[in-house]
């Protein structure tokens, strides 16, 4: 195993051991849950990983609220290869103890459970008491890579060999990968070191597969983003999206045709004249940058309808949160 002061020097640069002696033909398939507290890029890793935008992301904590799966296939030309079944999670919540809450800490332990490998993301250099309450979650027996993203943001490189040591006193990581999601190479060495944990078994879905989620529930999703990102922190975290309708047709014009039908719901009169802003722009911003999405998604012409409801207290009401589509 690699040691700190070896990883520290090397951090940032792609692997040159490439990846581990794989006959050609035979396939390796496995569950890799991606864990951490809220806004250490578990998201932006995710999207990465698989190589295409399948989970939201935003400054704002809470952004990532389901179990998203995402399937990332290195096929070797001759029937084989490594197909890496990724399983996003919200990050663990500590600070409120809301029914909405409670629902996505649940959805994260279920995200541990059974899978072959665990990747621990933390931001490079930093550990939280939120980092904390997440480690203590792992499993026994499971192997955990400690990912030490945002590694770009570290200027003191020398600094990071007495913090992985002080991380491998925490937990016996299998090993340290510190990274950058947003660097291809270290995305790249980061899928060769996840394939060594993987069982050699039959791929469990297609080679081009990027997501068990349906358009649907992707359609709430960027929606949910696009209000993040354009309400800042005015707009508090309990606010959520849920689709109305979502019906698909023919189109001479454009081979394919979806229309969307969205309801925005907040928990107060004054978020609500917050989302539609003045005259309506915010809204209408929201509606446009969403569609744009959606249609580069899902390759057709989007037509979408966004409307605002208020529900108050409804992230603590267990039942509706349900009703809104949280485990």
């Amino acid at each position: 195993m690699n040691t700190p002061e070896n990883i520290a020097a090397s951090a940032g640069t792609a692997s040159a051991e490439g990846p581990f002696d794989s006959k050609p033909g035979t396939q390796r398939c496995g569950l890799i849950a991606i864990v951490g507290r809220p806004n250490v890029g578990k998201s932006t890793l995710l999207n990465a990983l698989v190589g295409q935008k399948i989970s939201i992301t935003s400054r704002k904590a809470q952004t990532t609220r389901h179990r998203i799966t995402g399937m990332r296939t290195l096929a070797d030309g001759q029937g084989g290869g490594t197909q890496f079944v990724f399983v996003d999670t919200p990050g663990f919540q500590t600070r409120h103890s809301t029914a909405l809450n409670k629902s996505l800490n649940k959805t994260v332990l279920g995200a541990i459970d059974g899978v072959d490998l665990v990747l621990f993301v933390v931001e490079a250099g930093n550990f939280t008491l939120g980092d904390a309450k997440v480690l203590s979650l792992l499993r026994a027996g499971t192997p955990a890579l400690l990912v030490a993203n945002k590694l770009d943001t570290v200027h003191r490189r020398g600094e990071i060999a007495p913090w992985l040591k002080d991380m491998q006193e925490r937990h016996p990581f299998a090993e340290y990968v510190p990274l950058s999601a947003k660097n291809p190479r270290d995305v790249r060495r980061l899928l060769d070191i996840c394939a060594r944990y993987l069982p050699e078994q039959p791929w469990w879905y297609g080679e081009d597969e990027l997501t068990d989620r349906s358009e649907k529930f992707l359609a709430g999703e960027v929606v949910r983003e696009k209000l993040f990102r354009l309400t800042g922190d005015e707009l508090p975290y309990t606010s959520t999206v849920v689709i109305e309708k979502f019906d698909e047709e023919k189109s001479r014009a454009h081979g394919r045709l979806v229309r969307i039908a969205a309801t925005i719901v907040v928990e107060r009169d004054g978020h609500k004249a917050m989302v539609i802003g003045d005259k309506g722009e915010r809204l209408k911003r929201i509606g446009t940058e969403a569609r744009q999405e959606l249609e580069k998604l899902m390759d057709c012409k989007v037509f979408l309808e966004l409307w605002v409801k208020v529900r108050s207290g409804w992230a603590d009401d267990e039942a509706r949160v349900r009703s809104f589509g949280y485990e």
